[in-house]
């Protein structure tokens, strides 16, 4: 019959060999991590510094509660041993003005500067918001398809796939949808991602304030293809970027109706591809596609939305005049100032 050790034995010879488990386990996990980059806390525009000072912000403010939470916890289960003698025993001990105070005057200081760093922030950062600059902001109309990145310049009147290139220092406006299958645009060093969705239009702005080469992706679970749905953006000087616009007209490839069908066909790990020219309209075909025969309001080139999108973000309230002509806006949609009847 096997004799087994006690309970305290076995503990301690456990206990004798958990350090070099413990570098066995960390050496795998450097390993594992070798090829990770933190791209989140390398921002490289304005709105990529703001979210890394929000994730900091709120990172210390969880420790702030959940460091004393396990500190405490270790300590009280040590103190209150039951071979600690010299412990106080209260078994009907029930209340403490001072512990009182504490619980409750952190949490409640907590909870209202989270409060008013939500409202700031949840303004600032809205990616529907301009980026104030001096310079002129470069527009560009991003299409999500299965599974590769689209980017058309309507100011220039040419495309890429697979490539975004964008001029440091300059606003972007992107304008995103999405072909047939929900996606979500994101590069991690620049900010803010966006949900890409057939049929509808989203909006996102954003700078880039150092040159380099940066990372884009789909960060949305979309099929078989995710894994290679993403594109290299490259932020570049003015002049390289107007270099770049002249190469990419000089390109033998037009984005006409056909090469949109074949680009629409399932396909992965497509290399990047410049359009000289592009279709008229063929964002807004796109975004339209599942609403043909419908109330022309949806329509993202329809007078009604075209005329949303122009107003100005700022409301100017004058004296009342006379009221003009009655009219029944009892089946008109309007839209939020500043975006379209098809946006979210």
């Amino acid at each position: 019959m096997a004799i087994r050790r006690p309970l305290h034995a076995r503990a301690k010879a456990w206990a004798g060999k958990l350090p070099g488990s413990a570098l066995a386990c960390g050496a795998a996990a450097a390993l594992l991590l070798n090829g990770c980059s933190m791209e989140l806390f390398s921002p490289k525009g304005a709105i990529g510094h703001q979210e890394k000072s929000l994730i900091v912000i709120s990172l210390a403010l969880m420790l702030m509660v959940v460091i004393p939470v396990i500190v405490l916890t270790l300590y009280f289960a040590w103190r209150y041993r039951a071979s600690n003698t010299r412990a106080t025993y209260a078994p009907k001990w029930a209340h403490s003005t001072a512990i009182e105070v504490v619980v409750w005057t952190i949490p409640c200081v907590i909870v209202i500067f989270l409060g008013i760093l939500i409202w700031d922030t949840t303004h600032k950062l809205d990616p529907y918001r301009p980026i104030e600059s001096a310079a002129e902001p470069v527009e560009v109309e991003v299409v999500a398809l299965n599974w590769k990145w689209l980017f058309i310049y309507p100011q220039y009147g040419v495309a890429s796939l697979n490539q975004l290139t964008i001029p440091v220092d300059t606003p972007v406006n992107f304008r995103i949808t999405a072909e047939s299958m929900m996606n979500s645009f994101f590069i991690p060093q620049l900010g803010s991602q966006v949900y890409a969705m057939a049929g509808m239009q989203t909006r996102l702005h954003l700078i880039a304030d150092t040159p380099g080469v940066y990372l884009g992706q789909s960060a949305a679970f979309s099929g078989q293809g995710f894994s290679d749905m993403h594109f290299k953006t490259f932020a570049t000087s003015r002049a390289d970027f107007e270099r770049w616009i002249a190469e990419a007209k000089q390109s033998a490839r037009p984005l006409d109706e056909k090469a949109f069908r074949m680009l629409e066909r399932p396909s992965s790990k497509d290399p990047a591809t410049l359009y000289s020219s592009v279709a008229p309209a063929l964002f807004a075909g796109v975004v339209n596609k599942y609403m043909k025969g419908g109330d022309a309001i949806c329509r993202a080139n329809s007078p009604v939305t075209l005329e949303a999108a122009a107003a100005p973000a700022a409301v100017t309230v004058a004296t009342p005049a006379a009221a003009p002509a009655s009219r029944d806006l009892s089946q008109v949609s309007i839209p939020r100032s500043g975006a379209t009847a098809t946006e979210l």
